[in-house]
């Protein structure tokens, strides 16, 4: 068994080829599988005759696969190590691009997007325990932005990239491709990761159980950020996956050749949203600003392009699209609230907590979103009217309405408290000191 006590460490160079690559490779895989659907929609809607519920549950499918491996993958990770993890998980995930490539009904599709979401399950917490194994602690918020912005890398090469792809090959030669990738994406890890990263064994270390997650559920702090940011990353991450680019299509009546490309600048915002998110929090900090009040404010503003999508806002809809990426990237930064709030053994339990939660929360939004569309008769192009949109469009925004007025609420009463006004109760007083000072 693998184990990282003692472990020195590595040359900066040798951390880079022989760790932040091959892991950073599986992440970025991990992101274009998981938007891909965007870009294909139009081939497996006139390959399968798809509905728009149907679409939705066959690209959702990959989310609730995704977040039910979670806890045991988080297990697996403490008691083996990334480096067989992954092998065995990216050997999975090239499986179902293989199902998903041979698939010739309905079922069998979301069987395949199913086992490919259970194979990348692991892909960013594996490459987030090898790396903090092998360099200080101290360059480890700068190295994690560099993998999601390889996220991000990934999520943009789904769009133009696989638009000019498909222009040498049809989707299930597409698929056969992301197979083959996979496969060797597993493989590389295997071959060059060191061979370590396990923390059984570690005096302290304990693996995640059902009973020490619960713990995190229970935390004050962990509550009130996912009572804000939890709803609107699950609607980031089910929307931009596949509805954005049909919205597009259906809405505002761009070719696919422009939507590929819209969905491209969309999804290369990523990368610039999230450098930009650690600046202006790291910002805002300096200042006293608490992250939970910089989230407060990007949730506003996601929800705003929303609505400006229930209102068809005509102008600039290409604009629209792109904002609702770049401004929800804010989302992402529940995952340093609850690593600032919670003790620091905490933090591996909270990590896999919420990915659980958001990625359970996509399936049922991109799932949902798709229903609620289909409850709309398409015309003879297979375009859904605009009204289906904006319905779906405004049951999100309500969806994400209590969030932002549990904040404003709580925020009044920590004005109150300062002006003399008002008393806030021991268990309000923990949590906003829990979030208010980063450990």
């Amino acid at each position: 068994m693998e184990t990282d006590r003692e472990l020195p460490r590595l040359p900066g160079m040798t951390v880079f080829f022989h760790v932040f690559l091959p892991f950073a490779l599986g992440h970025y895989l991990s992101s274009l599988l998981r938007n891909v659907n965007a870009v294909l929609a139009p081939q497996l809607v006139g390959a399968l005759a798809l509905t728009p519920g149907q679409l939705g549950v066959l690209t959702s499918a990959f989310f609730l696969a995704f977040a039910l491996v979670q806890l045991p993958v988080g297990i697996a990770l403490d008691r083996y190590g990334p480096r067989r993890v992954q092998l065995a998980l990216l050997m999975l995930a090239a499986m179902g691009a293989l199902l998903f490539a041979t698939g010739t009904s309905f079922g069998q599709l979301v069987l395949a997007r199913a086992v490919i979401g259970c194979g990348l399950g692991g892909c960013f917490m594996s490459a987030v325990k090898a790396i903090s194994t092998w360099i200080a602690p101290g360059r480890l918020p700068s190295v994690q932005g560099y993998l999601i912005a390889v996220g991000g890398l990934g999520a943009a090469s789904s769009t133009m990239p696989v638009r000019l792809v498909l222009q040498h090959m049809d989707w299930r030669g597409l698929f056969l491709l992301l197979a083959l990738c996979t496969a060797c994406s597993g493989l590389l890890i295997w071959l060059v990761a060191p061979r370590a990263g396990a923390s059984a064994g570690v005096p302290g270390a304990v693996p995640p159980t059902v009973r020490s997650v619960l713990d995190v559920y229970r935390a004050p702090a962990f509550r009130t950020t996912i009572s804000l940011v939890l709803v609107p990353h699950a609607v980031f991450f089910g929307i931009q996956g596949l509805w954005i680019g049909r919205w597009l299509a259906d809405v505002a009546r761009f070719p696919d050749d422009a939507v590929a490309y819209l969905l491209y600048m969309g999804m290369a915002s990523v990368i610039f949203g999230a450098i930009a998110v650690g600046m202006i929090t790291e910002w805002a900090a300096r200042r006293g600003i608490a992250a939970l009040d910089v989230a407060a404010i990007g949730v506003l503003l996601f929800v705003l392009v929303q609505v400006a999508m229930v209102c068809n806002w005509r102008p600039s809809m290409q604009l629209l699209s792109v904002l609702f990426v770049l401004v929800g990237t804010i989302t992402g930064i529940e995952y340093a609230i609850v690593a600032q709030s919670l003790p620091r053994e905490q933090t591996g339990r909270a990590a896999t907590c919420l990915n659980l939660l958001i990625f359970i929360g996509a399936f049922f939004v991109q799932a949902g979103f798709g229903l609620i569309v289909g409850l709309w008769q398409p015309d003879a192009a297979h375009h859904a009217p605009a009204l289906a949109y904006r319905v779906a469009f405004g049951v999100l925004v309500a969806l994400q309405l209590p969030g932002l007025g549990g904040y404003l609420r709580n925020f009044l009463r920590r004005r109150q408290v300062k002006c003399g006004i008002a008393m806030l109760t021991p268990k309000e007083d923990y949590e906003i000191g829990s979030l208010r000072s980063p450990r």
